[in-house]
Parts: structure tokens; C-alpha cells; sequence
């Protein structure tokens, strides 16, 4: 077996691979031998199929299933072997590639082309300057989050005295000019409102201060301001029936129900943090003012490889591709999108492309070497500030060992966790190279920096 490369400019080449019958002819009397254990054909018992038979009938399958593998096999060794940086899949070329007939030939040469990578310098050293911006976890910040947590360790509570946001349970009656039940008419029992929520500020202000065993009078129809979906849903009426419905209704308040945060003590603090890993509320505070800030540390982790990518895209500029190839790959992945598919998202795409070329190029200058307890420690890193929102802190390492174990098995999803955690070792490099510029601004500053984008 011969195997050649021309380069036929900067970014194009073509490897040539001649294969001879010495090079597959073992392989292909294995073939046959391992088909005929299995080869079932009428008038013969399993296994017992003459060899020249089946060699008439399937030897130029089997000769095409060898010679493609040997085929494959030899092309990716050669390009790894020849440090070959390629873009894309090897593809047939189009003009110098014969007709292969595996019935009559026994000598072939395939001819594929290839996009060849441009050459790019994307190496970091003190000249380059980036940006690093720490968010100053402040006491609103803190104060939020304890709020937070002790709304989300809060209890439903009967209250004798309606205010903003309580929720009311009565008994809904229709009435007529007159104010009196309208015989006949609609009434709902055990009938549910927050009246804070009403649009007519007129309609809303007539709860205010209400009692348990109340009797007010209201429009609900102006009240939720002439929306016949939710006057049927609280008549329990289809959205027809309600035209009708427009006069005042009694509601008698049997019920008041105020939804009440957690106090902020010890029984709160076990319950975000852990039993007895704080014994009070400063060193809570100072604990979740910790907790933030190493969740900051994300957001500024991801606004510094943002920065570093612009940096160094801007830093090595508009890159040469083998359009024409690179076209053709594109159509053929994209086998059920049309021409104008490729022409739209074809500029795009190289922006990924030359920035996958930068990174490859920083995982060669920094030695980034990855490992499977790298892709795991990515995985219960994400697990684990999933947790966090909501509001578990405390979540044990073996359920988030679990937990990131569920999600590599998603393909999409380790994939993703291998680019993370390569760019994760990236910028943990990166940022020992260059020059940082570290900066302490609020969220709100950090936040307005990618509403500007």
C-alpha cells in the first residue's frame, strides 16, 4: 500500500492511496470464513456453505467491507503520523477519482481531498492585557438572598385581618341592581382571590383591612379588568357564559390566608447550611455572603474566556480558510438544508472555526492535558449550582458524584462538559500568561457589560 500528499496551495492537499491485492487478500479469506460460519442458504446446513459459492455470490461485498476498512484505517493513520492539521472529514475528490468495480478490479487507488488549517499565532504572553472583573458581593446582596431563603422556608398561615398579598376564601354571590341575590343566579362556594393581583385599583382597595366574616361588595368584571378568562375561571363558567356577568357579586370572607417567611434563626441556618455549621446570623450572613462570591466567581470566569476570545480574535484578524472545501462539507452534514443555508451561516461558522483554532493552539502552549476526573469535577460543579438555586447548600459529595455520573452518560451533555472543562484549564493557564487587569465592580456594573453587547 502507497499513500501520498500534495499540497496544491496553502490550504488545500490530496492524499493518494493506492491499495493492492496483497494488502487486503488475508483479510478478505477471514471475512468469507467468519460469513460462512454464520451464511444460511437453502439446500445447505449452517456453516457447511461451499467457500466457492460464496465467493461468487458475496466476495465483492466482503473485498469492498475490507478495503473500505483497510481504506480508513490507513488514511487517519497517515494524517496523525504526518501531523496532518485538517478541518473537517477527508472527502472523494470530485475530478481525479475513478470509478471503483469490486467485481473486476483487484488493484485501486482512492484520491481524497483535504482542507489544510491555516496557520494562525495565537500565543499569550505579558504583552497581552485582559480584563478580570471580581463582583463585590455587597450587604443587598446578602440581605436578598437571606430573604430569599427565608421566604422559601416559609408556611401558608390563617390571619384574621386581610393585607396586600394574603389570600381570601369566601363565598361569591351574584347580585342584582339592587343588591340582592339574583335568584337563580351564579354563586360560587369556597370561591379563592388574591386581591392584590386585581387590575381596578377601585375594586382592590375594597379588601383592604377586610375581616374573617366580611360581607363586601365588588365588580369582578372591573376588578380584573374586563378579562373573560379570568372572571369564568373564578364564576366557574365557560369563557361564553360570562357576557353577562358584568354586575356586582358579594363575597363573604370565610378564610384569610398570609404566607409567612421562616424566622431568621438557627433552624433556618441547619436548614441552608447544614446542622450546626453556623450558630448565628452574622456568621449565617458572612457564610452566604461566601456562598456568593464563589458563585461570582462563574460569572467572572466566563466573562474573562468571553474577553480573552475577543482579544485574541481581534489580535489575529480575518484568517484565510479553503472556502470551497469547507462549503462542501457543510452541504454534505447538512444534507436536508438548501444552498442558501450554507451561504447564511457559512461566515458564522468560520468565527467558531478560527476560535476552536486559537484555543487548540493555547491547549498546545499551556500542556492542557484532560482527564476523566477532570470531565467529572466539571460535571458536579454544574450539579452542584444547580442545587444551590435551589437554596441546598449542604448537598452531600456522593449525590453529586451521582449526579454528574447521570449526566455524562448524555452524549450532548459530556461533550459539553469536555469543552468546559478544557476551557476551565484554558483560563486557569491564560490567566498566569498575560497581563490581568482585575477590576472589583458591582453587579449591576458587571450585568451592564453584557446588556452593551
Amino acid at each position: 500500500m502507497n499513500v501520498t500528499f500534495d499540497k496544491t496551495d496553502e490550504l488545500n492537499g490530496r492524499i493518494t492511496i493506492a491499495v493492492e491485492k496483497a494488502d487486503y487478500a488475508e483479510n478478505v479469506e477471514k471475512g468469507l470464513k467468519d460469513f460462512r460460519k454464520k451464511a444460511n442458504m437453502p439446500g445447505f446446513r449452517p456453516g457447511q456453505v461451499p467457500m466457492g459459492l460464496l465467493k461468487k455470490r458475496f466476495g465483492a461485498e466482503i473485498k469492498a467491507e475490507q478495503v473500505d476498512k483497510l481504506l480508513r484505517e490507513k488514511l487517519y493513520a497517515y494524517i496523525r503520523e504526518n501531523n496532518l492539521n485538517i478541518l473537517g472529514e477527508p472527502l472523494p475528490n470530485e475530478d481525479q477519482q475513478q470509478s471503483i468495480d469490486f467485481e473486476t478490479q483487484d488493484d485501486f487507488s482512492f484520491v481524497f481531498d483535504v482542507a489544510l488549517a491555516p496557520e494562525i499565532k495565537a500565543k499569550l504572553t505579558k504583552k497581552d492585557k485582559v480584563n478580570f472583573y471580581t463582583i463585590d458581593v455587597d450587604d443587598e446582596m446578602v440581605d436578598k438572598q437571606v430573604q430569599m431563603y427565608a421566604s422559601r422556608g416559609g408556611q401558608y398561615v390563617k390571619v384574621d385581618q386581610y393585607e396586600p398579598k394574603d389570600m381570601v376564601k369566601g363565598l361569591l354571590v351574584e347580585l342584582d341592581k339592587k343588591g340582592n341575590p339574583v335568584e337563580g343566579g351564579v354563586q360560587v362556594e369556597g370561591a379563592v382571590m388574591l386581591p392584590d393581583y386585581m387590575k381596578n385599583k377601585t375594586e382592590k382597595a375594597k379588601f383592604d383591612g377586610a375581616k374573617v366574616n366580611d360581607v363586601l361588595t365588588f365588580n369582578p368584571s372591573k376588578a380584573y379588568g374586563g378579562s373573560e378568562t379570568e372572571l369564568a375561571s373564578l364564576l366557574h363558567l365557560k369563557k361564553e357564559e360570562v357576557a353577562d356577568k358584568k354586575g356586582n357579586f358579594s363575597f363573604q370572607v370565610e378564610e384569610i390566608t398570609r404566607y409567612e417567611a421562616a424566622a431568621i434563626d438557627q433552624a433556618l441556618f441547619d436548614k441552608v447550611l447544614g446542622e450546626g455549621k453556623v450558630k448565628n446570623e452574622k456568621e449565617f450572613r458572612a457564610a452566604i455572603k461566601d456562598m456568593l462570591a464563589a458563585q461570582l466567581v462563574n460569572e467572572s470566569e466566563f466573562k474573562f474566556m468571553q474577553d480573552l476570545r475577543a482579544h485574541l480574535m481581534k489580535r489575529v484578524g480575518k484568517v484565510e480558510f479553503p472556502d470551497a472545501m469547507l462549503k462542501r462539507i457543510m452541504r454534505l452534514n447538512n444534507p436536508d438544508k438548501d444552498e442558501k443555508f450554507v451561504e447564511d451561516n457559512y461566515e458564522k461558522s468560520l468565527e467558531e472555526l478560527t476560535w476552536q483554532l486559537i484555543k487548540e493552539q493555547l491547549t498546545e502552549q499551556f500542556e492542557v492535558k484532560l482527564t476523566q476526573e477532570d470531565v467529572q469535577e466539571a460535571a458536579k460543579a454544574v450539579t452542584k449550582m444547580q442545587f444551590a438555586q435551589y437554596g441546598m447548600m449542604d448537598v452531600p459529595d456522593e449525590v453529586l458524584t451521582n449526579y454528574a455520573n447521570e449526566m455524562l452518560k448524555n452524549k450532548q451533555q459530556a461533550d459539553g462538559l469536555v469543552t468546559r472543562a478544557i476551557e476551565n484549564k484554558i483560563a486557569a493557564a491564560a490567566k498566569e500568561a498575560v497581563k490581568l487587569e482585575e477590576k472589583t465592580v458591582s453587579l449591576d456594573e458587571f450585568n451592564k457589560m453584557f446588556e452593551k453587547k
